[in-house]
């Protein structure tokens, strides 16, 4: 990306105003970068460790699966899942709330005694699948963020702020070179003078 700048003094003001937003901006960046990269590793072993759970306890009760064919379908079902909105070094990400479980009625005494244990032992891993989903979410989330970080500091650090700095030179430079050849037409335009005075006296 070529800095567009023109060989004067409100230019160079221009580029060195935006040199000093870049350079300030740079190691906050830096900063939420690192921390979202931190964030990401979280959120991600978080939802695996999750998910490693969900897998654990599925094999826990693998024992019950002969009289899961006896529980009835829709006894139990999610009926809502709030989700609240948490900043996460800037970024919004969602975190598990509340889950609302619709329970229908069944006799307790006419259904087997395990049935209070199968609702409970659904819900438990219902709640365990739901917020392992909303950490990978928040994974996501935050790891693209994370990339649109990395790409903004590596835009100021290896294009931006040398950019900016090679322009300030450049211009710099030009303003030097004028003011050197003014004087030196000065001089010339002074000397002549001085001759052409000498010569008519």
């Amino acid at each position: 990306m070529a800095i567009k700048f023109q060989y004067n003094k409100t230019s160079l003001n221009e580029i060195t105003k935006q040199l000093k937003v870049r350079t300030r901006a740079l190691p906050t960046l830096k900063n939420k970068e690192s921390a979202l990269r931190l964030e990401v590793r979280k959120a991600k072993s978080r939802s695996d460790e999750l998910a490693s759970r969900l897998e654990a306890s599925l094999k826990e009760y693998g024992y019950m699966a002969a009289l899961w064919n006896e529980f009835e379908p829709g006894l139990i079902s999610v009926k809502d899942v709030e989700v609240e909105t948490v900043k996460i070094a800037g970024v919004k990400t969602p975190e598990l709330k509340n889950i609302i479980y619709e329970i229908r009625d069944f006799n307790a005494f006419s259904k087997p005694a395990w049935f209070a244990d199968g609702v409970r032992i659904l819900k438990e891993l219902a709640k365990i699948g739901i917020e392992s989903e909303i950490y990978t979410a928040k994974s996501r989330i935050l790891d693209f963020q994370r990339k649109k970080t990395t790409q903004k500091v590596n835009l100021y650090e290896k294009v931006q702020i040398p950019g900016y700095q090679e322009a300030i030179r450049k211009i710099k430079r030009f303003m030097e070179d004028e003011e050197n050849l003014s004087k030196a037409s000065q001089k010339i335009v002074k000397t002549r003078h001085e001759e052409e005075e000498a010569g008519n006296d």
